[in-house]
């Protein structure tokens, strides 16, 4: 059976992270009955597909009440098929849940949560926007590993000035919690952020590749591998949603500014709550090229590679010869070199 997700989008936090270009704004008081009637609306407009993910994104969603969450997954379990072991999975703050509250939105369906921590130091939390320090997310990881047995943090590296030993202790630490999953993002300067119009670098691109290779390796003797550019887990923990947009399968983008794909139909949603409300979904037919063109820059990032359909086996030649990619079996696989030559690599096979 074809896996098919759906996203819903929250899209408030506390506040707004300088790095951050997620749709999201700050609001601490927001109107949840206008949130329910969209994403109902926007559900009641979804294909009935069987279901095997569901995932809570922004935004911060555990700002969310429990009730909300409640709704939303007794609607999708009323109006579609929710597959055994289905995973579902919320987007937390360590400043925005406690575990009352974890516990209470395990009650209501959530078993998978994944924290978004950042750093685990005062000084890089602070320069990062965050409103947590670093107690309170230990004491965070700690609660969320007592009542999900499945979960990840989220962790930023490259910040400006950091060097080898600081990260390799930071990691060091994070791989003693024993999480099953770990999100490792390289800190990117996005255009609109703050950190953007503040003329912030992040750290020297030699450094960055440096910290890459080593968080590849101390990832990979802790028997956490990388299964996507950013993303490392123990064997069956790979989050199953995120592989549905990897892979390039189907899935539902419910509420304001959530993009779904639905074979050949993109889905768009306009940015604001008001906007969304008003306008709703907008549908685009993308052609079996451009649907194409985005599984190889998606399948690129799997550690697994992906299928050479579709795609011009001189260049997948010339990829080879670079050292960028391995082929076998009907499958283009990248090397460690072609993960760090990940754009170029997208550029050749696409053109």
């Amino acid at each position: 059976m074809q896996k098919f997700g759906i996203y819903i989008h929250f899209p408030y936090c506390l506040s707004k992270c300088p790095y951050c270009d997620f749709a999201s704004v700050a609001c601490r008081a927001f109107d949840e009955k206008i949130l329910r009637q969209g994403y109902f609306r926007d559900l009641d407009q979804t294909p009935k597909n069987p279901v095997s993910s569901i995932f809570f994104g922004g935004g911060t969603p555990s700002m969310m009440s429990v009730g909300l969450c409640e709704d939303i997954l007794n609607k999708i379990a009323g109006d579609f098929q929710i597959l055994p072991n289905a995973e579902i999975t919320m987007e937390a703050n360590p400043d925005a849940i406690d575990e009352p509250k974890m516990r209470d939105l395990k009650r209501a369906g959530i078993n998978r949560l994944s924290l978004g921590v950042q750093a685990l130091n005062d000084a890089d939390l602070k320069f990062l926007g965050r409103l947590h320090n670093s107690q309170t997310a230990i004491l965070r990881i700690e609660q969320m590993m007592r009542v999900f047995d499945n979960c990840s943090i989220d962790l930023i590296y490259a910040r400006p000035n950091q060097d080898m030993a600081s990260w390799k202790n930071e990691l060091g630490r994070v791989l003693e919690f024993g999480l099953p999953h770990l999100s490792l993002y390289e800190l990117t300067i996005e255009e609109g952020t703050a950190f953007y119009r503040k003329n912030i670098s992040a750290c020297d691109e030699q450094v960055a590749r440096d910290l890459y290779l080593i968080t590849l390796d101390m990832m990979q003797r802790a028997d956490r591998p990388a299964y996507e550019v950013s993303n490392f887990a123990l064997k069956g923990y790979e989050s199953r949603h995120n592989l549905l947009y990897w892979q390039g399968d189907d899935y539902a983008g419910i509420g304001p500014a959530a993009h779904g794909r639905l074979g050949l139909t993109a889905t768009s949603n306009p940015k604001t709550v008001s906007e969304w409300m008003k306008a709703g979904t907008l549908y685009e037919q993308l052609t079996q090229q451009e649907r194409a063109e985005e599984k190889i820059m998606m399948g690129l990032r799997l550690f697994a590679g992906m299928p050479d359909d579709d795609i011009d086996p001189e260049n997948i030649q010339k990829a080879v010869q670079n050292g960028w990619l391995c082929h076998k079996k009907g499958r283009i696989i990248p090397t460690i070199e072609g993960i760090l030559m990940l754009n170029p690599l997208t550029l050749l096979l696409l053109s």
